[in-house]
């Protein structure tokens, strides 16, 4: 085994013996076990476990049964989570920010994971776009532009901000982060009608649809991988992450006839003025109200 696979283990130990109490010993055997072999094996359950701040109760079968569903699909799903975990390097830091800046709590990162597995230019076959998974009239309602020409769906920094005054407003309306998750997968006219229709206003006593019901699970599954990917058997090292790249930004209140040759004048092609500006549409930009647009632009070469 390598040395640091040793390390890893050895520090495992040592945390997870400290915070899971007297059941530690089997669960850090199990752990142990799942990181070192090639078997496939169950993959075992914390005894604790919190997201956004709020504890879901693993004593309870049907919510045990139900992370460990998630946990399974995610840490056998290898290369969906690889590259989550590569995508992951570029986008965490920026999103927890602002996440942070918006008063949303920073677990919400994993709900993009969930969502898009940190692909900025993800699109789903029902319309719905970008790292947060926007469907276009929840986008506009939310203050996002989406037409022919621009949709900041695809826009990191303005769908992040807008899925925080979403969750925020559904947070004011459920009284709980796990609610307003909820809420994000279904709508929120939806949830409040459940609530009302339950009589509860607790996500874990309520009856919700098949992928409604596995969110909250699936969130936490991913959380717990992401945070310890070691743990479930993800040896990645920091030079196998994706970074964020230097980069500079620049206002533009004109027209543009043809993105392809306005790159070339920045010395870029127009594949790369994509990369760093998905939100861009169309091959042109008819401005005629001299509209501001903010372009992301790697530093000069």
């Amino acid at each position: 085994m390598p040395v640091g696979k040793n390390i890893a283990i050895g520090l495992l130990i040592l945390l997870l013996g400290l915070t899971l109490g007297s059941k530690s010993d089997e669960v850090l055997a199990a752990l142990g076990r799942l990181a070192e072999t090639n078997e496939t094996l169950v993959v075992p359950l914390p005894h604790r476990l919190e997201v956004f701040g709020e504890s879901i109760d693993l004593k309870d079968r049907d919510l045990a049964e139900s992370l460990s569903r998630e946990l399974h699909a995610n840490t056998y799903w290898h290369s969906n989570t690889l590259l989550m975990l590569q995508r992951r390097g570029a986008w965490e830091a920026l999103v927890r920010q602002w996440l942070r800046e918006e008063g949303v709590p920073e677990d919400f990162v994993f709900l993009i994971a969930a969502e898009s597995g940190f692909q900025p230019t993800a699109f789903s076959p029902s319309g719905a776009a970008g790292l947060w998974q926007f469907m276009p009239a929840t986008g506009r309602e939310q203050g996002l532009r989406v037409d022919a020409q621009i949709d900041e769906r695809y826009h990191a920094e303005k769908a992040t901000r807008a899925a925080a005054r979403y969750l925020k407003n559904a947070y004011a309306k459920t009284g709980s982060w796990f609610l307003a998750a909820a809420a994000y997968n279904m709508g929120l006219t939806g949830v409040l009608r459940q609530m009302e229709r339950q009589g509860e206003r607790d996500y874990f006593r309520m009856t919700w649809n098949d992928e409604t019901s596995r969110y909250a699970f699936r969130i936490a599954a991913i959380k717990l991988i992401l945070e310890h990917p070691e743990h479930y058997g993800f040896q990645i090292g920091p030079e196998d992450l994706w970074r964020p790249e230097p980069s500079r930004r620049i206002s533009l209140d004109s027209s543009v006839a043809h993105w392809g040759r306005w790159a070339q004048r920045e010395g870029l092609s127009y594949r790369e003025l994509k990369r760093w500006n998905p939100w861009l549409r169309e091959s042109f930009f008819e401005n005629p109200d001299s509209l501001a647009v903010e372009l992301e632009l790697p530093l000069q070469r």
